[in-house]
């Protein structure tokens, strides 16, 4: 991918504005998970230390343009930062025309509360440029968008360039795909097939063993004619899953799909977790999570992988009875000699949740982001880079 990048400019005495992604789950004003503040430090810090004066714009949330409520406004997220790097963190809400001297830090009030943001508009695009000498797109997990901070500002603004971050997850995701070491493992689960046909569809080609977990993988069984009781699958989608299993075994490849299972009678977080084999589930039966054996079998098929591809975890293991499947496989990968890659929300909590942070190849930040280039799109604020290059 040819862009500039920010650690080959020269920053000195520059207004530097960087599109961060701190969009960061906050409930009653505090923060659950910091990941995404903590990953946009390397590309502050070093625009900080290069004598820059540097603004930093984020979204959060999806609140309604043109109004502002108290939990859009970024006052946690500043908090959050200012602690990470030891300094204060001010909140610019009225920031037309604001501007930075050399070493100063401020963060732009909820760009998604800007008018004309979400439709890219060039108005909003030109207001965001004119506050720099160089903009900085650090924000993969909005990559997948074209809005006005991550877009519009890099056509208008003097230079336009890609982050530490930005540039190490693209760097990570061409390593996992262009040329991956063989067998290529992709695990892709969450409830419904119908918003990762395409990612499963496009994958197909690539890999050599596709695990599927969660509602998908129950469509899946429901494709190869198995009992499913009242479990979530689409039905109306099985032969598209037929299709992509039938595509991988042409190759040489597979999709292992459970043979024992853990299920329960309602989603609840005290339901009782009773393990069987697949061909024992009742019209009753709601599929939670794989059984042991199925967990086993494909713990083993990491083992031997080359490269790992992992956005979903396999079971509800938010309830911790329905969790041991997402565990055993996390610490397949874990302990896997592969590379590995793992992106999306839940994914990024199961990591969390198993302590395997440290074991795992590259943690991605992106959700939409990270399976529409596995999908082989192209990225709107990427390709803006590259234009401007």
């Amino acid at each position: 991918m040819n862009f500039k990048k920010l650690t080959d400019l020269e920053l000195a005495g520059k207004k530097v504005l960087i599109r961060v992604d701190m969009n960061v789950p906050v409930k009653d004003g505090v923060i659950g998970d910091d990941t995404r503040i903590r990953a946009s430090l390397p590309s502050i810090s070093h625009a900080l230390a290069a004598g820059a004066g540097v603004i930093l714009m984020t979204h959060l949330g999806r609140p309604t343009e043109g109004t502002i409520a108290e939990e859009d406004k970024l006052a946690p997220v500043a908090r959050r930062l200012g602690e990470l790097l030891g300094r204060d963190v001010p909140v610019i809400a009225d920031w037309v025309g604001h501007t930075v001297k050399a070493g100063e830090l401020v963060l732009l009030e909820n760009v998604r509360t800007n008018v004309g943001e979400k439709k890219n508009a060039d108005a909003l695009g030109q207001q965001y440029a004119a506050l720099c000498d160089v903009f900085v797109n650090d924000a993969f997990g909005t990559a997948h968008r074209a809005e006005a901070s991550t877009h519009a500002v890099a056509r208008f603004a003097p230079v336009a360039c890609a982050g530490i971050l930005l540039a190490a997850e693209l760097d990570a995701l061409g390593r996992a795909l262009a040329q991956p070491k063989r067998p290529l493992v992709a695990i892709v689960a969450g409830s419904k097939v119908s918003t990762k046909l395409t990612i499963l569809e496009s994958l197909a080609d690539k890999v050599d063993q596709l695990i599927v977990g969660g509602g998908i993988a129950n469509t899946f069984l429901l494709a190869e004619g198995k009992q499913i009781g009242k479990s979530l699958a689409e039905a109306d989608l099985v032969d598209q899953a037929r299709a992509v299993i039938a595509k991988i075994r042409a190759r040489g490849g597979d999709v292992p799909l459970p043979v024992d299972v853990v299920v329960g009678q309602k989603f609840d977080p005290a339901e009782p977790a009773v393990t069987k084999p697949l061909a024992a589930v009742t019209d009753s039966d709601m599929i939670f999570d794989i059984g042991p054996d199925t967990a086993a079998q494909l713990a083993a098929v990491v083992a031997q992988a080359g490269t790992i591809v992992w956005n979903g975890p396999v079971g509800v293991f938010e309830f911790d009875q329905f969790g041991k499947g997402t565990e055993t496989l996390s610490r397949a990968i874990a302990a896997s000699p592969a590379f590995s890659i793992a992106g999306g929300g839940d994914t990024l909590a199961a990591v969390a949740k198993y302590g395997i942070t440290e074991q795992v190849g590259y943690i991605s930040t992106g959700g939409g982001a990270f399976l529409e280039f596995l999908e082989g799109k192209t990225l709107p604020a990427v390709a803006m880079l590259e234009q401007r290059a």
